[in-house]
């Protein structure tokens, strides 16, 4: 299991009176002014004093930043929370998604299809990103029930229901890794 969870990242600058923009990868955008101080990518600890929606954003006023000068120190870091101090899941199908980078995965029938090392979202919707157990480059697969019908952490492993296209792309990589 993950130690630090990305929460958040900061983004430009807003105004002048030290406040940033950020965009939260939390279901709730309040949690962040809950988790107490956070780590920043570089290393500093940041804390969240308010956070308020700002028209398709957020916009968040940190502690100890009061001018515009300072907040454009913060442009583009990561924000991390402990582990620990993350509320507890308690829905049976609920998970953070760092918990998923490292298991295996396999298909229906329990045959080796690779490893998570990763889950990403380019703006259509959630992808679990897979090194396949064959190697070559990772493959990007919906995260939906139907692609991936079983996850279970405890087990260490997720079942993946791959689309044919998937399973003809490493077809065709292994013909054409064979061709003279």
């Amino acid at each position: 299991m993950a130690e630090r969870i990305l929460v958040a990242r900061i983004g430009a600058a807003h105004g002048v009176r030290g406040e940033v923009k950020v965009k939260a990868f939390t279901e709730d955008p309040a949690t962040l002014a809950k988790l107490g101080p956070l780590t920043a990518g570089d290393g500093r600890r940041v804390t969240v004093e308010k956070i308020r929606p700002q028209g398709d954003g957020l916009v968040a006023r940190l502690a100890g930043v009061a001018d515009r000068n300072a907040a454009e120190t913060y442009r583009n870091l990561d924000l991390f929370a402990d582990r620990g101090a993350l509320p507890a899941i308690e829905e049976e199908d609920e998970f953070y998604y760092a918990d998923l980078v490292g298991l295996s995965a396999v298909t229906e029938d329990g045959a080796p299809f690779g490893r998570v090392v990763a889950v990403q979202d380019f703006g259509a919707g959630d992808l679990v990103e897979i090194e396949p157990a064959s190697g070559g480059s990772t493959l990007f697969l919906p995260f939906t029930r139907t692609i991936v019908p079983v996850v279970d952490i405890e087990g260490g492993r997720i079942v993946v229901s791959p689309p044919a296209e998937t399973e003809a792309r490493e077809d065709d990589e292994e013909t054409d890794e064979a061709a003279p």
